[in-house]
């Protein structure tokens, strides 16, 4: 295991350093402009429309799956499998359609302060990042699969060419058509998508065109998912209106509070969800065998980890958070405005890199004991919270009020987990 996540933490680094190479790109023909918002905003709503189900998905899957091939057998197993590859598509297709037909008006909702020439680019950018919901589902499913045959490194291998691919078309389309951005990041997901399917394949994935909703195991796994999807979604309306304060306090101000939200969970993104990668699918496992003991020892060691890991890196985020931005974006059209915008909004976001990083790891302890409700009303808390603290400190402290709210209510929902069913939390040596 200790191999595995170091060689997951290596293939994330590289993976971030062009997913900063992504950004800096940007800022360097975009700055925090318009344009920028636009893109941005184009690839945040496919991702925010799916999530909810797509990770509501993943969180039933793996538990229902390792049940399942330890109780029934692989057939039923690699049944299930298709049975839920299906319903993914057939989501997507809904998803898509209402997408489609509502573009202008999910625009407005994800970004209410666009209007114009920029509220027009960002319909047309999303209408082409749409198509890529179907791939993004499938992404999530064979992202699972792959985790329970513990092959960890496919997936983590997936951001790399797909941050090379968005690099190329953002430098192309600084000379020609500013559309080719978002081709670029549909290509991307494409590409994700196939060379995770490449590897299902290799390792005895068969499709099959079959969907039984009374299914009994896809019925469990629904059951089970939807408060995770409840919880995601509550998670992912908290982005939605700091995405919307942000497009009214400022041109540029989504650019700048998703720039300094990316460089703050890069350590997140390294480490933390390195560990729990591996973490997941193992105590789902253990839970599945009852074997309650080992899963104990297990969740102990990655909580320590963790706090060995983010900890220093919180520090440090919030001493350098000038001298970071201005390091990696301080150039071309990112002018020194943008630079104290987005580093104001990274020092108050490392506040709560600790709280992220906790719920986190015991999010998916939960989920390995099909206990969604808990989850669920932690991310119902961190919204209420969320939403009430934006009110309070954005028109004082700007884009950083904002990052600010997220990591006061980040803090206190975290507590809040290590407390809420303090008995059965109790059960799992976290005392």
């Amino acid at each position: 295991m200790k191999k595995t996540v170091l060689i997951l933490i290596v293939l994330t680094i590289l993976s971030k350093i062009l997913g900063f190479g992504r950004d800096i790109i940007l800022s360097l023909y975009y700055g925090t402009s318009n344009i920028s918002d636009a893109y941005i905003i184009s690839l945040t709503i496919p991702v925010i429309i799916f999530a909810v189900i797509g990770k509501g998905i993943y969180a039933g899957f793996v538990p229902q799956y390792s049940r399942i091939i330890h109780n029934e057998g692989k057939i039923k197993a690699e049944y299930f499998m298709n049975n839920v590859v299906n319903l993914v598509l057939v989501c997507c297709l809904i998803l898509f359609l209402i997408g489609i037909i509502f573009t202008e008006s999910i625009v407005k909702l994800f970004a209410s302060g666009f209007e114009g020439e920029t509220l027009k680019i960002t319909v047309s950018f999303t209408r082409i990042t749409l198509v890529g919901l179907f791939f993004t589902g499938l992404i999530y499913v064979f992202s699972a699969y792959l985790s329970i045959k513990k092959v960890f490194i496919v997936p983590a291998m997936i951001g790399i060419p797909a941050n090379l691919i968005v690099i190329g078309t953002i430098s192309l389309s600084s000379n020609s058509n500013v559309f080719i951005m978002s081709v670029g990041s549909l290509v991307a997901v494409i590409i994700q998508c196939l060379f995770l399917f490449y590897f299902c394949y290799k390792h005895n994935y068969r499709y099959k065109l079959n969907l039984e909703l009374r299914n009994k195991n896809l019925q469990k796994m629904i059951y089970v998912s939807f408060p995770a999807m409840l919880g995601t979604s509550v998670a992912q309306i908290n982005l939605l209106i700091d995405r919307t304060l942000a497009s009214q306090i400022t041109v540029g101000g989504i650019t700048a509070l998703t720039y300094a939200d990316n460089l703050n969970l890069a350590i997140l993104g390294i480490f933390v969800l390195s560990i729990s990668s591996v973490f997941y699918p193992n105590i789902s496992k253990l839970a599945a065998e009852n074997a309650i003991e080992s899963l104990k020892k297990a969740l102990s060691t990655v909580l320590i980890v963790v706090s060995i890991v983010v900890l220093p890196g919180t520090f440090m985020i919030m001493i350098f958070s000038e001298p970071i931005v201005q390091v990696l974006y301080g150039r071309g059209e990112f002018n020194s405005s943008a630079i104290e915008m987005t580093s104001n909004a990274l020092f108050y976001y490392a506040f709560g890199l600790l709280g992220v990083s906790y719920r986190e790891v015991l999010t998916k302890t939960f989920y390995s004991l099909q206990d969604t409700k808990t989850p669920v009303i932690n991310a119902t808390l961190a919204m209420i919270l969320n939403i009430i603290l934006n009110f309070l400190l954005a028109p004082f402290l700007g884009i950083g009020g904002l990052a600010l709210a997220s990591s006061i209510s980040m803090i206190f929902c975290t507590f809040f987990m290590f407390i809420k069913k303090k008995k059965k939390i109790g059960q799992l040596g976290l005392r």
